[in-house]
Formats: structure tokens, C-alpha cells, sequence
């Protein structure tokens, strides 16, 4: 996979019960900042960035480009949701030539326990599904990230393997929308 190949972006915004998944806006730009400087969201991916270096360097319409969606409750970004191609020099893949698509989120510590990165999540990869059939879909986590490790469960994930990277245990599954026979 490469990008989104083929598949039209943005594509119309995605409603599920609670949430809006759509193309990021210039008004998202102060969420943005709050999500990579936060401590708590850093926690499992590398830490925070520095609030005044995010300040000079996220644009003025964070997050536009194909494959990722702003997640909305009630007007407000409240995270983010990807799919990007895994790089092919990392460890973990399920096909050969790699460039698998990888899911990848983050969601505000004020919108964590609230099941909204189950809803989203869900409603995207429903999305994937459609317009890249038959395409599977990666997630690495680490194995200390308790939260990320019971949502890749419940999002139908199957471990694939585990690894070390960046200095810890990292879990790595696969997702696909075709239902195995037998």
C-alpha cells in the first residue's frame, strides 16, 4: 500500500452515534498542539513536545492529508485516527513488500474511558474496509500501554507478533475485513 492509493481525499465526513470523523481545519490547530505537547498522551510514544517548538512548527491546518481523520464530539476535536503505510525498515509486517497500512490514534486525556476511540476506530476501519477491500490493516503498541492493548482486542486485532523497539516491548497485530473460511 502506498498512501491511500487509489481512494478519493477527503472523503465525506464519517458520523457514527457520538462522534464526526472528518477532514482536520484550521480550527483543530489548538487541539493539535494540546495532543503532542500533552504529557499523558506521550506516555507510550516517545513523550511530549515542547509546547513553544509546536507552536512555531504545526501549521496553520494541522493534519491535512489523506488518511487522516479529526475525531469531533460536539464541535470540539477531541483526537485523531491514521492510516499510514508501515514503514518497511521497521520490524512487524504481514506481506512481504511490506507498506502495509497501519492504524494509528490519539485521543485528549479529557476523552479518555469514555469509549469514543472504540467508536471512532471502529468507523474508520468500517471505512477502510470499504474502500480497500481485502486490504489488512496493521497496529503496534506497546505491551506496558494497557488501554492501546485492550482496544486492539476489541477492535478484532490478531497478535501477529511481539518485538523490541524503541527500548520496549511492542505488540504488533492485524485486522482484515475478510472473514477467513473453514
Amino acid at each position: 500500500m502506498t498512501g491511500l492509493g487509489p481512494v478519493a481525499w477527503p472523503p465525506a465526513p464519517i458520523r457514527t452515534e457520538r462522534l464526526v470523523l472528518r477532514e482536520s481545519e484550521a480550527r483543530d490547530r489548538a487541539a493539535f498542539i494540546e495532543l503532542f505537547a500533552s504529557p499523558e498522551v506521550g506516555t507510550y510514544i516517545g513523550g511530549p513536545r515542547p509546547r513553544d517548538e509546536l507552536e512555531r512548527a504545526v501549521p496553520e491546518v494541522p493534519g491535512r492529508r489523506p488518511g487522516l481523520f479529526v475525531i469531533e464530539l460536539d464541535g470540539a476535536m477531541i483526537g485523531m485516527i491514521t492510516f499510514d503505510p508501515r514503514d518497511a525498515q521497521r520490524p512487524g509486517h504481514v506481506r512481504p513488500d511490506a507498506g502495509e497500512a497501519e492504524l494509528g490514534y490519539m485521543f485528549l486525556p479529557e476523552a479518555w474511558g469514555c469509549g469514543y476511540a472504540a467508536e471512532a476506530c471502529a468507523a474508520a476501519l468500517d471505512w477502510f474496509a470499504d474502500v480497500l477491500p481485502s486490504e489488512p490493516v496493521v497496529l503496534a503498541t506497546q505491551t506496558a500501554n494497557d488501554r492501546a492493548m485492550r482496544l486492539a482486542a476489541k477492535l478484532g486485532f490478531t497478535e501477529v507478533e511481539r518485538f523490541k523497539e524503541y527500548g520496549a516491548e511492542q505488540w504488533f497485530g492485524v485486522w482484515s475485513s475478510v472473514t477467513p473460511s473453514g
